[in-house]
């Protein structure tokens, strides 16, 4: 309790936990986020860290700080402590601070498959175990249920999930992309395919509008993860299936400048935490190894709680 205490006694390192309360930053997030340089930034960020307040993840060469549970006595208070932080004199500042950073996050993203819509199913052959895993993840896909792909790319599942589906969603957030999809759903004949430009942070249905979300490949490129599954467990139908495809924690640094990709990957207990925490159940993960030069993919199935 005692080192709780004097690593909050300080109006910096208040400002500090209640950002990250909101969400994962860097350090250089945090500079910009705060407005203050980077030593002072890391000597509080270190005094938080020690006493349990935040925890810290490191994915290659970048580490990403965040609230943590290493402190009893901060997880008892956390619910008080953040009804409070809404009084700080820069709360409003901060917060939009953090919108900034966020959207940075998304547009880079986005401008990456503007670019690169038409090379994006060979890069992706390259890279991933297709076959392997999109057969599992297809194969758990309910029969007759409204499906919504989150993250459509070129299109390349849209096909298969109509012959399984009552109705098929498509959303993503990049205009040459659902072009792309367009022009294959076209050449395919399909129908019964309805596209749709969103953000998967902030997803283009009303509540309880589907009954299997499937998320492939794009999750890793969501500038916060946790959110995007609150928000799937907001279109999901009671009873309804999440089923997500990612690529497993790995350390290919260069996977940020050459895809893009804002984490490098996850694992399981972090993804089942998440999950989790935004209300969903019977979380199952299984690994798919990919071959030589090939990463690593999870498939994940959760549910939403069936009515009482």
């Amino acid at each position: 309790m005692l080192d709780t205490l004097k690593a909050l006694a300080d109006p910096c390192r208040l400002r500090l936990t209640a950002v990250l309360l909101s969400g994962e930053f860097t350090v250089q997030e945090l500079t910009r986020i705060m407005g203050m340089g980077q030593s002072r930034i890391s000597r509080h960020l270190k005094i938080l860290t020690a006493a349990g307040v935040l925890t810290v993840k490191r994915q290659g060469t970048w580490s990403y700080y965040r609230a943590g549970v290493g402190s009893n006595f901060f997880s008892a208070i956390r619910s008080a402590f953040e009804r409070e932080m809404k009084a700080l004199p820069e709360r409003s500042q901060d917060l939009a601070a953090v919108a900034l950073v966020l959207e940075e996050r998304r547009r880079r993203s986005q401008e990456f498959f503007d670019r690169h819509a038409r090379q994006w199913d060979d890069l992706a052959r390259t890279l991933l175990p297709l076959p392997e895993y999109r057969r599992r993840l297809l194969e758990q896909v309910p029969d007759g249920a409204t499906v919504l792909e989150i993250g459509v790319g070129t299109g390349g599942l849209l096909t298969e999930l109509a012959t399984r589906a009552t109705a098929v969603i498509g959303v993503d957030h990049s205009p040459a992309m659902l072009a792309e999809a367009r022009h294959r759903l076209a050449d395919k004949g399909a129908s019964g395919v309805e596209l749709r430009l969103g953000e998967m942070s902030h997803l283009p249905l009303p509540d309880a509008a589907a009954g299997c979300v499937v998320a492939n490949m794009v999750l890793h490129h969501a500038a916060d993860p946790a959110q995007v599954l609150a928000e799937i467990r907001r279109v999901l139908t009671p009873g309804g299936v999440l089923l997500l495809a990612d690529l497993a924690r790995h350390d290919r640094e260069a996977a940020r400048e050459q895809l893009a990709d804002q984490w490098l990957g996850f694992d399981e207990t972090e993804l089942s935490a998440w999950l989790t925490g935004a209300g969903f159940a019977d979380v199952c993960c299984e690994r798919i190894e990919g071959e030589k030069g090939q990463e690593t993919v999870l498939v994940v199935k959760a549910t939403t709680p069936s009515p009482s």
